[in-house]
């Protein structure tokens, strides 16, 4: 008797067992095709940014194509600031990526031109046709337009995205894109040559004119992204995630800040020795004054030559001088006045509706 119940007992352990064994392994397979199914909607989402990519290109032919020559080329950098795998036997070869050129379709060949160097904003983004009335504006003045889409830009796949290097390596992109216009095209002035960018882009004008001051005649800073640690701090996990991803920085602030510190532009302010315009915006729900104030700040304990100016609840927060209303484009009229003195363009704009009429055919 005692025997059977001990047998009946051993039986249903081993059943529970082999259910829970079962379900542990049902659990597993689950789990894995979650991930499966993710990499591949990660996949898909790289492949729609690349469709979409190939669409905006075709807008710029055909809302630009009237006054520029438009071309986009394939250059090369430096390698990944940290390797994938350091083991890998190209991990050391320089990146490639794309660069837009734009030159007014009235350009002569034998006078030299002025060239703006123009970064685009977002962390993960691309140069778009939202910025399509800005380049109209410089071709109008009779500028040469280069627009680096740096490594971690969207639209060219997962690896490009994952090459991501904010505040590093993506500074040595855009300067090779300068460097190629120098080398490439004879029309371009080298003692000509200014670098604009608004939020990140903002960031690397910062950084090109601090880091690389002999290369630039001035710099135009729009809400420019200026000091990692106040950025970090004032904003939620999400952005904290796309320096701690393994692609990428891989530690948080708090376990490496000097990491940070050197991609922050406030820690090079001492090396400015070029004019510099910055503008910011009291209710920029992005980039938050504070921040910029810090850039701003800095550069003035220090004594540095510079212009600024802290616009009070401007229409548009964050895009304040870059949408399409008339506050923004009247902002952006000072800009190009600034950009006048030290680069001068054949054609400067006389008047903010003489810059309008450019740019929308309409004043």
């Amino acid at each position: 008797m005692l025997i059977n119940r001990l047998r009946s007992i051993i039986i249903l352990l081993i059943s529970v067992a082999a259910v829970t064994g079962a379900a542990a392994q049902a659990d597993s397979t689950i789990l894995q095709r979650t991930e499966e199914l993710q990499k591949k909607v990660d996949d898909y989402a790289h492949r729609f940014d690349i469709l979409e990519k190939h669409v905006d290109d075709l807008l710029w032919f055909e809302r630009l194509g009237d006054v520029a020559h438009i071309d986009k080329v394939r250059l090369t950098s430096t390698p990944r600031w940290k390797p994938k795998d350091p083991n890998e036997r190209f991990a050391n070869n320089k990146l490639q990526f794309y660069s837009y050129i734009f030159i007014p379709k009235d350009t002569r060949r034998n006078i030299k031109y002025p060239l703006i160097v123009l970064p685009h904003s977002g962390i993960h983004a691309n140069f778009s046709t939202y910025y399509y009335h800005i380049v109209r504006e410089l071709m109008a003045q009779g500028y040469i337009v280069v627009s680096a889409e740096y490594r971690g830009s969207t639209g060219y796949g997962k690896s490009t995205y994952e090459n991501i290097d904010y505040g590093g390596r993506e500074n040595d992109d855009v300067l090779a894109s300068r460097d190629y216009m120098i080398e490439n095209y004879s029309i371009v002035d080298p003692e000509r040559v200014g670098v604009i960018g608004w939020s990140h882009g903002g960031m690397i004008a910062l950084m090109q004119i601090l880091q690389h001051g002999d290369k630039y005649r001035c710099a135009f800073a729009g809400v420019p992204v200026s000091d990692l640690e106040s950025r970090l701090a004032s904003h939620d996990e999400s952005y904290s995630d796309y320096f701690t991803a393994p692609y990428h920085v891989g530690e948080s602030i708090e376990v490496n800040p000097v990491e940070y510190a050197r991609r922050s532009p406030t820690l090079y302010a001492a090396n400015l020795n070029k004019p510099l315009l910055i503008y910011t915006n009291t209710n920029d729900n992005d980039v938050y004054v504070e921040e910029v104030l810090l850039m701003i700040e800095k550069l003035n304990e220090l004594g540095k030559h510079f212009e600024y100016k802290i616009f009070q609840d401007a229409s548009g927060g964050h895009g304040f001088d870059r949408i399409d209303t008339k506050e923004a484009t009247d902002i952006r009229f000072t800009v190009y006045k600034f950009l006048e003195r030290y680069l001068n363009p054949p054609k400067p704009f006389q008047s903010a509706s003489g810059m309008r009429k450019a740019a929308y055919g309409f004043n």
